[in-house]
């Protein structure tokens, strides 16, 4: 499985038919939803649902995370128990805000987490909840409860998203994952929103329909000439290395270090995923 996960692929857990389809959607990794997609009457279902679909994956497979229910609901002491030695990749925790909790779930889990910032409570503890315990694999935002919370329009997070950013990379976990984008049938506007993202230092975005998954791939497959950019500048620092250099002064005039060669091997590590895969249709092809 990869490490770099584009696409994360909401299914809510109860319907069985659908979070199987997910499987084969091409998302890189599949989130199936115990918390705002279940009505409160369906919670114990869709537990069982995510269950059963964990106890029987197939071998090919995206990563498939849960997303719990929080830990001060009626409902996610009860998740926690039921995952805890589960077959699920990871468990994704709504309404991170206290540390301590965060360590006490991550010690029953036994599995990786990643802590979504949906409340001022929860921005303020973001350093201390990144750290929180090593099973903390990344952190990232709600953006809707966070914008709700804080009682800001959507430019009002821009603040909130940069400090993500900070607050993941400072504690050596990847680059956070962008929250969703929830106009499905706008997919000029989710190219749009996730290249801001991206370029705003989010890899990878939660998604909440299929048809999703493959335009923001398509914005995170590098272009013809940065592939080939990153290749020249990996065999001129390679090149460099050889001779017992840290660094080298391309022909062009482009200094590389090893901080461009980590640009330039992600942009290679992008590029692998799918490489044969053709573009996304526009809106008006894929509606003919």
């Amino acid at each position: 499985m990869s490490a770099v996960l584009r696409t994360w692929l909401y299914v809510p857990a109860y319907h069985a038919e659908r979070a199987r389809k997910a499987l084969t959607s091409g998302a890189d990794a599949v989130v199936l939803d115990l918390e705002d997609s279940v009505p409160a009457e369906r919670k114990d279902e869709a537990r069982q649902g995510a269950l059963s679909i964990l106890r029987d994956l197939p071998a090919e497979r995206p990563q498939v995370w849960v997303r719990v229910n929080p830990l001060t609901s009626p409902w996610g002491e009860a998740d926690a128990s039921a995952l805890a030695g589960s077959a699920a990749d990871g468990v994704r925790v709504p309404r991170a805000e206290d540390p301590e909790e965060v360590a006490v779930l991550a010690g029953t889990l036994g599995c990786p987490l990643q802590l979504l910032v949906e409340t001022a409570r929860g921005l303020r503890a973001a350093r201390e909840l990144a750290e929180a315990h090593p099973q903390v694999a990344g952190i990232a935002l709600g953006e809707a409860d966070l914008a709700a919370d804080l009682r800001v329009a959507e430019r009002g997070l821009d603040w909130a998203r940069g400090w993500i950013v900070v607050v993941a990379r400072a504690a050596g976990l990847p680059s956070p994952v962008q929250s969703v984008y929830t106009d499905v049938a706008d997919l000029e506007g989710l190219r749009a929103t996730t290249a801001d993202g991206r370029d705003r230092g989010f890899l990878g975005r939660s998604v909440i329909h299929p048809r999703q998954v493959s335009p923001v791939h398509e914005v995170y497959r590098p272009a013809g000439e940065a592939l080939a950019r990153a290749r020249e500048l990996l065999s001129a620092y390679d090149r460099a290395r050889e001779r017992g250099d840290a660094a080298v002064l391309t022909p062009d005039g482009r200094f590389v270090d090893p901080a461009v060669v980590a640009q330039a091997q992600l942009v290679l590590t992008l590029a692998s995923l799918d490489p044969s895969s053709p573009p996304a249709p526009s809106p008006t092809e894929e509606n003919r």
